[in-house]
């Protein structure tokens, strides 16, 4: 079957659709005739003579992209492709536009041959559009904005051959570059245009600054902004890139390289508004979501399944007022990789009630929460016997605990709960000081065991050997249990102070986050304890600090406390191993480099910040964080657990902000175990 989209084409369309393109994939049952029609253009000035390329992108780590269909703009910047799609529902289409145009420093432009599918033989000016992922407009426009978007979204399955990846992570990857502009018009997608982003952040002005960085290499006589460009953001350690496309990916990598002398280049092209009025300390693209705009309040942690979706924990009932009072959340939400509600979503039953940091994914895809018994003042619901248990929830949501949850092993006041790669599911019992075990995710079988080194549990991680890391928020320590759950040892010193979560590395290395002065509202402790910690805040607090430490319990010989270190609460480590730290306060996140320092810019040790010293990535997106965790994509999550006010009836936060493409991704949890 043939199908066109759009509306009235050229004579000279037709003209070159009758020709066909010179480098279309053959015929093939798998593949479906269609076409699409487009314009590649600079704000609203056309772009002639661009060569569009049409790509379908690599699948796996190695594969190549392949060309699809090749056309040139006419006067008019408009071309039409005609092309084979893949009937494969996950393959990634992607339009390059190599515009041409004097190279950087001012040569002339090389011979075009074969065009790679990271970017053209040509000049510096390429742009960009990502066609998967969304449904394909009557006309794709080519811009300064749909490239951004491509780059950010794809930078972590862009290299020199083009763009390639595994599923999940790349189909979604290219689905989010559809949050960031709108291919069908060139401008801002509705998401990044409307709350809780739009006038509410800073993201949409700095979405516009990057765009117009490219246009000033676009807008380039005599390519002297060009080259400007690609010096700037050349990551150190790598090559120069050769075109606007790569440039924009290369930011991406490292937001913080460069920051200020990229804005003064921007600056000298403002071609899309609103833009930044002064230069960000890093060029960290933060997204608001928020679901359906009633479901969060007081997010407190995330993990990811299998396709990529985060199922959140959720500390209150949704309340748009902070006076007015609320109780514990009775439901756990799951987002879609792009932020919308997966079906059926949010998620109601199972026990659930005022679920704080626990949340966590087991191999075969279930999902379990810890019922905190988290409510806002003047609840006059009596949380004490709904804080005793976890809940369980099937793939689709639907609840496996009974109504009053999975019960006993000591539950009371879980937090943090992590799941191995057999199925076997811990809960930290911060209400008990004792660790609940879980084998095989059979609740029958649980069995609690005493931790008699850890005072208030907190944060809970499983490392490759299976060992669970378990925090101790009340006794400054940490303790290691063996897979079965024997004590192997516990941990001191080092830094530990008020420690919060745990996370651990394809070494075997957990990081623990020390917030230096937040007691835990477990126990004796409350949530105004919790408050009164934070009073006055005004800057870093005494003791806030990453602490390392090896698989044989070794540590350095003091903790890390660079990179924008405010109140650490979550730790994640990405697929490079890089560790990313959340705060709850300073509105920023850190970034420090990981056991592997070659996998860091040059010259950076491990412990040393990625993230700009002193302040880390900010964003006025972020508010008290607590969860942060990596996707199969490599955006960021955060959770924005409270506001930034004096504890009230209602402190939750309602929204989870996601750092598009800034980490290398974490693969999904494999379905069935192993």
């Amino acid at each position: 079957m043939r199908r066109r989209r759009g509306v009235l084409l050229t004579t000279a369309l037709l003209a070159q659709l009758a020709a066909g393109p010179s480098h279309a994939a053959p015929a093939d049952p798998g593949w479906e005739q269609e076409g699409q029609c487009g314009v590649v253009r600079s704000g609203e000035v056309p772009l002639g003579g661009a060569e569009v390329t049409l790509y379908q992108a690599g699948r796996g780590g190695g594969g190549r992209p392949r060309v699809l269909a090749r056309a040139r703009s006419g006067a008019d910047g408009r071309f039409a492709l005609d092309y084979r799609r893949p009937r494969d529902p996950r393959a990634v289409l992607y339009v390059l536009a190599d515009v041409g145009g004097p190279a950087g420093g001012g040569r002339s432009a090389v011979v075009r041959g074969e065009p790679d599918g990271a970017g053209g033989t040509g000049g510096p000016v390429v742009l960009a559009a990502v066609l998967s992922g969304a449904e394909a407009p009557p006309e794709l426009v080519v811009n300064e904005r749909t490239t951004v978007a491509t780059a950010y979204a794809l930078a972590r399955f862009t290299g020199p051959a083009g763009v390639s990846g595994p599923s999940p992570g790349l189909p979604n990857a290219a689905a989010v570059a559809h949050n960031l502009a709108d291919t069908g018009t060139g401008g801002v997608a509705p998401l990044l245009a409307a709350p809780p982003n739009g006038a509410l952040t800073s993201t949409l002005a700095e979405f516009n600054t990057l765009a117009n960085l490219l246009a000033a290499c676009v807008d380039s006589p005599d390519g002297e902004a060009c080259g400007r460009l690609l010096d700037l953001a050349r990551r150190p350690g790598h090559e120069r890139p050769r075109d606007t496309l790569r440039a924009a990916v290369d930011i991406a990598h490292d937001p913080g390289h460069n920051a200020a002398a990229l804005f003064a280049l921007a600056d000298t092209a403002v071609r899309y508004r609103p833009a930044l009025p002064a230069a960000p300390d890093a060029w960290t693209v933060a997204l608001r979501y928020d679901g359906n705009g009633h479901e969060l309040d007081g997010p407190g942690n995330l993990a990811f399944d299998a396709q990529g979706n985060a199922w959140v924990s959720n500390n209150y009932r949704y309340g748009p007022d902070p006076t007015v009072p609320v109780c514990g959340g009775d439901t756990v939400l799951r987002f879609t990789p792009t932020g919308r509600d997966a079906p059926g979503a949010p998620y109601r039953g199972g026990g659930l009630y005022g679920a704080g940091f626990g949340v966590t994914v087991d191999p075969r895809g279930s999902a379990w929460v810890a019922n905190f018994g988290f409510q806002g003042r003047g609840c006059p619901v009596d949380p004490a016997p709904l804080e005793r248990s976890v809940a369980q929830f099937a793939p689709d949501g639907t609840p496996l605990s009974p109504p009053g949850g999975w019960r006993g092993a000591g539950i009371r006041q879980p937090q943090g709960m992590a799941a191995d790669r057999s199925g076997t599911v811990w809960v930290a019992n911060c209400g008990t000081d004792s660790v609940a075990r879980i084998p095989d995710g059979d609740a029958a079988r649980a069995r609690e065991i005493a931790t008699p080194a850890l005072h208030k549990p907190f944060g809970a991680a499983v490392d490759p050997a299976g060992r669970l890391w378990v925090t101790g928020n009340g006794s400054d320590s940490v303790q290691v249990l063996a897979p079965d759950g024997a004590l192997e040892r516990t941990v001191t010193g080092a830094g530990l102070r008020r420690p919060l979560a745990v996370a651990t590395d394809s070494r075997g290395n957990a990081w623990v986050s020390n917030s230096g002065i937040l007691p835990v509202p477990c126990g004796d402790t409350t949530a105004e304890d919790l408050a009164a910690a934070l009073a006055g805040e005004d800057g870093p607090r005494p003791g806030a600090s990453v602490t390392m430490i090896g698989p044989d319990g070794s540590t350095p010989a003091e903790p890390f406390t660079d990179g924008g270190l405010f109140l650490p609460w979550g730790v994640a480590v990405d697929g490079d191993d890089t560790v990313w730290v959340a705060n709850f306060g300073g509105h920023r996140i850190a970034r420090l480099c990981g056991a592997d320092p070659a996998a860091c810019p040059p010259g950076v040790r491990t412990g040393e910040p990625i993230s700009p010293p002193g302040t880390g990535y900010t964003s006025d997106a972020l508010e008290r964080n607590t969860g942060v965790q990596i996707d199969p994509s490599g955006n960021v999550w955060l959770a924005n657990n409270w506001r930034t006010v004096a504890v009230p009836a209602n402190p939750g936060g309602h929204e989870l902000v996601v750092l598009v493409g800034a980490a290398a991704p974490v693969a999904a949890p494999l379905l069935g175990g192993g």
